[in-house]
């Protein structure tokens, strides 16, 4: 009687502990994302009380980025050969050194005349933090099934802003009455604390089992039996495995190949997602000035709608994440993205040329909140695409594209704002998602389950 083939079933559901390890891997890669943003906010306590030059406050608040853009892959190929548990864990524990590390040079004598050591220890910090990058999106592909994939990616990609907002609301008083090495020192405990819990609470997704031998099962066929009839009697069950070895192989390399060889889907993907953050970090960059400088909105007004901007475009990364998992599909939705990008930013473009202050400032909270809606859908493509073997070399890339592209906003958008100005800077603006949107490939590839 032939063997029974092995039938998939589809894993629906969540399995037990998978939202407490996302809840982890969102505090852990929040305290990283804490650290990378702190010196951009100690550049007025630098700046203002210090005296320090802007250049080198520059180079301060620059430092951690670096680190991290420059590690981001050779995080994610340690966490494809060695697992997600071991590289958060490990990332972060090095992140509270380094940290720690800043906060004494920090607080040495001579510091801020001589960076030269403290520039090193942030570019440390901040290149030890890329760990929780590419790893706790290996967490969410690994322990959640496509249709909660959407959904768990969206909460994961909170991260980078929530660790940003507490900065921003932390950090500067936080120096002015202890110290610029005491925003430091938090994010050491920070760091800290959180590896003991990741190491403790995290654990890595099942791998694919590895294909079988293929010399095993000819030898078994091979072996000489007690007789013709058992020979005779023997031969239905050996060939079955022996058939079914070559379909087995051929998936154990599919899991294992190269993606970025199989077809043109992740190139395309990194190639959007790159475009789209052109519009994320001209809003981000140029929002504020825009709304003060170029409608008269009074200064505290308009912090105001770039906060509410930033917490609509919060819940923004969840529903959307969800809604692709309610429609089936990421690049649906992120071609919808697309359109609705390219939509608003002209409407910026009008309505700002028109001096229609209120109908400005509400496109603009629509489209800050569109501007961030891509990042989960195509981190969650780029890590189904990739597969289990490769998913954090894919993400690394991913997200190394897209910190050198948003690094060419500031200097870019500012001086075609200076030379166009604000309108039709935003209307030129819109030509990326214009540009991203053929990109978006016609349907998804997922390789988690093969």
């Amino acid at each position: 009687m032939p063997a029974p083939q092995q039938v998939r079933t589809p894993r629906a559901a969540v399995p037990s502990g998978a939202w407490r390890m996302l809840g982890l891997g969102l505090a852990g890669q929040s305290a990283g994302t804490f650290l990378v943003s702190a010196p951009a906010f100690l550049i007025p306590y630098l700046h203002v009380e210090q005296g320090v030059a802007l250049t080198t406050a520059g180079w301060l608040a620059a430092a951690p980025t670096i680190g991290m853009v420059l590690t981001l892959v050779a995080w994610g190929a340690l966490a494809d050969r060695l697992g997600e548990r071991g590289v958060i864990a490990g990332g972060l524990a090095l992140t509270a050194v380094f940290a720690a590390l800043a906060a004494w040079a920090a607080s040495a004598p001579g510091a801020l005349e001589a960076p030269g050591l403290l520039v090193l220890f942030l570019v440390l910090g901040g290149a030890a933090s890329a760990s929780t990058n590419s790893a706790s999106g290996r967490v969410v592909v690994g322990w959640f099934s496509r249709e909660r994939r959407g959904l768990a990616m969206g909460i994961r990609q909170m991260a980078q802003p929530l660790g940003t907002a507490v900065a921003a609301l932390v950090v500067p008083p936080l120096a002015a009455t202890a110290g610029f090495g005491a925003p430091l020192a938090l994010a050491a405990v920070a760091t800290a604390l959180l590896a003991v819990g990741c190491a403790l609470g995290i654990r890595n997704p099942p791998r694919p089992a590895p294909a079988p031998a293929t010399a095993a099962v000819p030898a078994a066929a091979a072996t000489p039996a007690s007789g013709p009839a058992t020979t005779a009697a023997a031969a239905p069950a050996a060939a079955a495995p022996a058939a079914l070895a070559p379909a087995a192989l051929a998936v154990g390399r599919e899991k294992s190949a190269n993606p970025y060889r199989r077809d043109r889907f992740l190139v395309r993907i990194h190639a959007v997602s790159v475009l789209l953050v052109l519009p994320q970090f001209t809003l981000s960059t140029f929002g504020l000035l825009w709304l003060v400088a170029g409608l008269g909105v009074e200064p505290l007004a308009a912090g105001l709608v770039v906060s509410v901007s930033q917490f609509v475009g919060a819940g923004g990364r969840i529903a959307i994440g969800a809604l692709s998992d309610r429609v089936g599909s990421r690049v649906r939705v992120l071609r919808a993205v697309c359109v609705a990008g390219i939509s608003l930013l002209a409407a910026m473009a009008v309505l700002g040329g028109l001096q229609l202050t209120v109908a400005a400032a509400i496109v603009f909270v629509l489209a800050t909140t569109v501007s961030v809606a891509d990042n989960g859908l195509a981190f969650t493509s780029v890590a189904e695409a990739a597969g289990p073997a490769w998913a954090g070399r894919a993400l690394g890339v991913q997200n190394t594209g897209q910190f050198l592209a948003a690094s060419a906003v500031g200097p870019g958008v500012g001086a075609l704002i200076a030379l166009v100005g604000y309108p039709l800077a935003f209307a030129l603006v819109a030509l990326a998602p214009l540009a991203a949107l053929p990109l978006v490939p016609r349907r998804d590839a997922d390789r988690t389950a093969l």
